[in-house]
């Protein structure tokens, strides 16, 4: 009877856990966007936002980038790192079994190097051990490293984030210069023609050498421009290389090879706030490490309590001396190992209150996280709700500074104006032509960041391994 008692009180303290389990965090989020809809998103993370460019070459890049890119692998790697971690963690609630075997050969050597009395040994081992989890420290280990390899397959989501959001910026960037070179070397032109136009009026006497060198400078300074904007083409083309994993200078030349800068044709989606908890990896990651934080808590106050191993041996052996009969030895043992801490100096109680620190800062982070993406699609949506109208703006300026060139060259060409007033057209159009471009290029790179604000397109077609599904979710009423 007693035995049996004993068992039972073993298993009632086996299925204790010490610490407190992990509830999903909530904070209190608007209905929607102060700037967006009230209608909810799905799975956003399969959606391939990028070819609302309708660019094949950015498609094509993407693609490739997705498989190839290093830092993506590199956050690959750590979940097999993190996936070892679990099983390691688990290990030491389960019994270990470990065995071995021996076999010597025992003598002395006389003068005549003959053996003399050499005995044969051969001997085997066997030893057992299980340290029960009475109360859980095991068991909250294994919750503590799941979590972290839930965090790391959310790790891995957010790479290819990064990935996708350097990459398509990067090719926005590159097209951007591109599209500078262009009009710098149309003004050129057109500023060598005024140029040239003027030392002919010099000639004949309808122009002065003031106005020759006015236009001169003109050219020198459109032929300065270029060179920096090549420059700066080069180095996109080299960043966009790198994040495909190949050197650098290996996409330079199919890059130069031209295209329109990217513009999207496509509607703004945004979601609402509480879509963010799920799509957004950032956040899943923060809570996945704020649930192993909570677990850890467990595996410090089980520390605080006894612990119970039971361990036992057999080594059974035998032994063959020259000359004699044989003979055999079994050695075993077998008990229970009681450990109960007494007098630690009070760090077994401070690493419990430091674990519930821990997962208090990383409450916060999560807290943190949420409020940052959610001013992240803010900002995106007020930008890309009104790039359009300045976009819209200035191509009318275009339009209406180069009509201004064309009767200001007019005139002058007819003696009715200066040549500062064609002059001063040229710079009008260049400067809007590079205001233009560069207002394409934010309206590009805007949509780039309000996608990305909203966990968009780490999965696309959802052919890649999804993360792991978080519990989270927003709510009204605050957390804990």
């Amino acid at each position: 009877m007693r035995r049996i008692a004993i068992l039972a009180g073993l298993s009632v303290l086996a299925g204790c856990v010490s610490g407190p389990d992990h509830v999903p965090p909530e904070m209190p989020l608007p209905a929607k966007f102060n700037e967006g809809s009230a209608k909810a998103d799905g799975d956003v993370s399969t959606v391939a936002w990028w070819t609302a460019y309708r660019d094949t070459r950015l498609n094509g890049l993407v693609t490739e980038g997705l498989s190839e890119n290093l830092s993506i692998q590199q956050s690959l790697e750590r979940i097999n790192a993190a996936a070892g971690n679990v099983t390691v963690a688990g290990a030491g609630a389960l019994p270990s079994l470990t065995v071995g075997a021996d076999h010597t050969l025992n003598g002395s050597m006389g003068e005549r190097r003959s053996t003399i009395g050499a005995t044969n040994t051969t001997g085997a081992s066997a030893s057992v051990g299980w340290l029960l989890d009475l109360f859980g420290q095991y068991r909250r280990s294994k919750e503590s490293a799941q979590a972290t390899l839930d965090a790391a397959y959310s790790t891995a989501d957010v790479a290819k984030l990064t990935y996708l959001q350097d990459l398509v910026n990067s090719y926005i960037n590159a097209r951007y210069y591109q599209e500078r070179i262009a009009l710098s070397r149309a003004n050129l032109k057109s500023r060598q023609e005024t140029y040239e136009l003027t030392k002919f009026q010099l000639d004949a006497g309808a122009a002065s050498r003031l106005d020759v060198v006015q236009a001169e400078g003109l050219v020198q300074s459109t032929q300065a421009e270029i060179p920096g904007l090549e420059t700066n083409f080069r180095v996109a083309a080299h960043h966009i290389a790198t994040l495909l994993g190949k050197p650098a200078g290996s996409m330079v030349a199919e890059l130069q090879r031209g295209g329109s800068q990217p513009v999207f044709r496509a509607g703004i989606v945004s979601g609402v706030p509480a879509d963010l908890i799920r799509n957004r990896p950032d956040i899943r990651v923060a809570e996945r490490n704020l649930a192993a934080a909570t677990a850890n808590i467990g595996v410090a106050m089980a520390r605080l309590y006894p612990t119970i191993s039971l361990s036992g041996s057999i080594a059974p052996s035998f032994v063959n001396p020259a000359g004699s009969r044989g003979g055999s030895l079994t050695n075993w043992s077998f008990g229970p190992t009681l450990t109960l801490p007494i007098f630690d100096g009070g760090s077994l109680r401070a690493g419990v209150d430091i674990a519930k620190s821990d997962a208090k800062t990383q409450y916060l982070v999560w807290k943190q996280t949420v409020l940052q993406a959610v001013e992240e699609v803010e900002n995106a949506l007020s930008a890309v709700r009104r790039d359009a109208q300045t976009v819209a703006a200035l191509r009318a300026q275009v339009k209406t500074t180069q009509e201004t060139l064309d009767l200001s060259t007019a005139s002058y060409k007819d003696g009715a104006s200066s040549l500062l007033d064609v002059l001063d057209a040229q710079r009008q159009v260049s400067l809007a032509q590079a205001s233009l471009a560069a207002a394409v290029q934010q309206m590009a790179t805007d949509y780039v960041a309000l996608n990305v604000a909203i966990g968009g397109g780490y999965n696309p077609g959802g052919n890649t391994a999804p993360a792991k599904p978080v519990a989270a979710k927003a709510s009204t009423a605050k957390a804990g």
